[in-house]
Order: structure tokens, then C-alpha cells, then sequence
């Protein structure tokens, strides 16, 4: 069928919104028409060939909308179903097996590789193929993916809402409940204020956190950290020393550091403001740290620092649990969404750039 999408031709190029020839849903697929995708830093790491995906390229890995047909093997969903798209696994290998679908062994072939899980791409244009991105590539208006990755929502939820989900606010949100297990004993500090700090910020509220600490530089995002749930802020741009403001709050360190941003600085300041066997969780989908004291930031406070993904998140669970708290008036995460018509993701994207818009969604069809 076709379909209208947000198509990159070239390194760094522009989205171009043309017509692709989107492929039938397979026997364990289902094709959704997307009410919505959220806008996530991933994206721009695809844009910009942080992994060399083949182009062109159609991007979004944070859809939502409504089932139209499912494949001849799907039982659990059916057309008509509300649901969000998350990241794309192959639902075989023993980690997946193990309802562990975050460690997939081919979880970055399928994702970053351009494909579906079967090696091949559901989308073309003039006779050519055009690559996916993580098994959905929502930046369209419709998108077939994995059933496995297709989570049903409840009907009265708007479906904005549900898209950033997905990925970003699941990542933040995960990192601190499924991967930290914090609790109301924890103390926690969470670099950068951007939508998956803010859901990290979240998550830890949830958890019943007792000291949660928002490090940003923008005064605006500091104050809805603190609607969010964060007990204390710090401006990195006003302290000379983070890890020194960290300690001052928490004398002996907080147990778990998340950094957001991949800013080398921001690393090092996060390891550093850890107690005593504290755990620091990198999030960001890149980063380096050119010099650093393994020995003294980690290995003689004998402190973890774990690689993590998707918040370590079982999405047909998390995701609906995440579902439930919103409606609880628990997990607000729509005081973080910023919304734009499909056509307008330029404007969204520097939106986000200049702090304007914390988390943008595209509205791209009605729900």
C-alpha cells in the first residue's frame, strides 16, 4: 500500500515527506495506522549516521495508533485495537525466551540494522528498498511491525500520550524501577532534564524515593523536575563543583546516578556524586570519557557502572503498567509532551534543541 512518510535520502539531509510503498503486514505482524510518534534523541543519532543505517531512511520508533489487519498468526491483537510500538526483538533467541527481550541477541540488527526481524525491510520506493528503524519507522502514516512489539492500550487513553512510551520515557522510567530497584530507602540523582531524565525523575517518585535529585541547566526544566517528583535541583551552570552540591545534600553519596546526556563531563559527575558501592546507569544512545580514573571513580569505591537498554522493560508489561499509573494521576508525564502536526517535526526538532519543548510529539493522523 502507500503511504506517506518523513524520508531521509542523505547524511545530516532533511525529512522529506513522499509517497513509499509500505509492504503487508507478514503472519506475525500487524499493520497500524499511526495516530502518533514521539520524537526521541535516537532519531537524530539515525539521521545523522551515528550507526551507519542504509539509506534512505524512514525514521520514529515511538508509534501509537490503531490496528487495521494482523497476520495469520496473531491471536492477541485484532483489528481496532489501540496500541504503542516499542522496540523491535525477534521474539527466538533464549534472551527473549527468558522474557528478557531488552538483551536480544540481535536486538541491534533490528533496530539499527535497517530491517525487520526477518532480515528484510517492509518499505520501498521506486523500486528500491528504503530501511526501517526499529522494526517500525513511525515517522509514516502507517507502519507494519512485529506483533511482539505491539502493546494494546486502553481505548480512552490518548494515544499521544502512549507514543513516547515507547521508548524514551520507558528508558528513564526503567532504568530506575527495573534496573536500580529503587525504593523508599534510595537516594538518586538524575543528569539532564530532558524527557528521559524527566522519566527517570518519575520513575523514582514512583518507586517512593526518598531523596531524588534533578541536575539540568535549564531553570524552566528544573521546575517541572520538581512538579515531577524531584525532591532537589541543582543548576550545573551555576555550581562549580556538581558532585560537591550532590554530596552537601546527600553527605555519603546517592546510590544511583543516571545520566541522559552522554556529555563526558556530565559522566564523570554523576560517578562522582555516588556513595560508597553506588550504581551509575548511562542512558544515552552515545557518549566517550576521554580521561578517567577507573581505579579511583569505580574500582576502589568499588562502584557499578551497567550499560542498560530500554530501561530493561518487558513492554507488553511496562507499558501498560505505565499506562495505569497516568490514569492514576501518578506518572504525569504529559506535563513533559509538547505536540505538532506531522508535517511540523523541523519546528518540533528545534523546539527540543532550545529547551522549548522537552519531549515533541507528532500528531499524525486522528485517534
Amino acid at each position: 500500500m502507500r503511504v506517506k512518510a518523513l524520508v531521509v535520502h542523505e547524511k545530516n539531509g532533511p525529512y522529506c515527506m513522499e509517497d513509499v510503498e509500505l509492504d503487508e503486514p507478514k503472519d506475525n505482524e500487524v499493520l497500524v495506522r499511526n495516530v502518533a510518534s514521539g520524537i526521541c534523541h535516537t532519531d537524530e543519532f539515525g539521521r545523522s549516521q551515528g550507526v551507519p543505517i542504509a539509506l534512505p531512511l524512514v525514521l520514529g520508533h515511538e508509534g501509537a495508533g490503531i490496528v487495521e489487519r494482523v497476520g495469520a498468526n496473531v491471536d492477541d491483537l485484532k483489528p481496532g485495537d489501540h496500541v504503542g510500538i516499542t522496540y523491535a526483538f525477534d521474539n527466538t533467541c533464549p534472551a527473549c525466551q527468558a522474557h528478557e527481550p531488552y538483551y536480544c541477541e540481535n536486538f541491534n540488527q533490528i533496530n539499527f540494522g535497517g530491517v525487520a526481524t526477518d532480515g528484510t525491510t517492509r518499505l520501498h520506493q521506486d523500486g528500491h528498498d528504503v530501511s526501517m528503524f526499529f522494526g517500525q519507522s513511525s515517522f509514516a502514516t502507517y507502519s507494519v511491525a512485529s506483533a511482539a512489539s505491539v502493546c494494546k492500550v486502553d481505548d480512552d487513553v490518548d494515544l499521544g500520550i502512549v507514543a513516547p512510551l515507547g521508548c524514551g520515557v520507558q528508558t528513564g522510567a526503567g532504568a530506575m524501577i527495573n534496573v536500580a530497584h529503587v525504593d523508599e530507602t534510595s537516594a538518586v540523582a538524575v543528569f539532564g532534564c530532558g524527557a528521559v531524565g524527566m522519566s527517570a525523575i518519575m520513575g523514582a517518585a514512583i518507586a517512593g524515593a526518598k531523596v531524588i535529585i534533578a541536575v539540568g541547566g535549564n531553570p524552566r526544566s528544573l521546575a517541572i523536575a520538581r512538579e515531577l517528583g524531584a525532591t532537589h535541583t541543582i543548576n550545573r551552570k551555576e555550581v562549580d563543583d556538581v558532585p560537591a552540591s550532590v554530596h552537601r545534600i546527600c553527605h555519603a553519596g546517592v546510590d544511583v546516578t543516571v545520566d541522559t546526556s552522554g556529555n563526558q563531563y556530565m559522566m564523570v559527575n554523576a560517578i562522582r556524586s555516588l556513595k560508597f558501592h553506588g550504581m551509575f546507569l548511562p542512558v544515552a544512545a552515545a557518549g566517550c570519557i576521554d580521561h578517567f580514573d577507573v581505579g579511583g571513580d569505580i574500582m576502589m569505591p568499588m562502584r557499578t557502572m551497567k550499560g542498560t537498554c530500554e530501561g530493561e522493560s518487558d513492554p507488553k508489561v511496562f507499558v501498560l503498567q505505565m499506562v495505569r499509573w497516568y490514569k492514576e494521576g501518578r506518572f504525569p508525564v504529559d506535563k513533559i509532551l509538547s505536540f505538532y502536526d506531522f508535517p511540523e517535526i523541523d519546528k518540533a526538532l528545534a523546539d527540543t534543541s532550545s529547551g522549548k519543548a522537552i519531549k515533541a510529539v507528532l500528531r499524525i493522523s486522528k485517534q
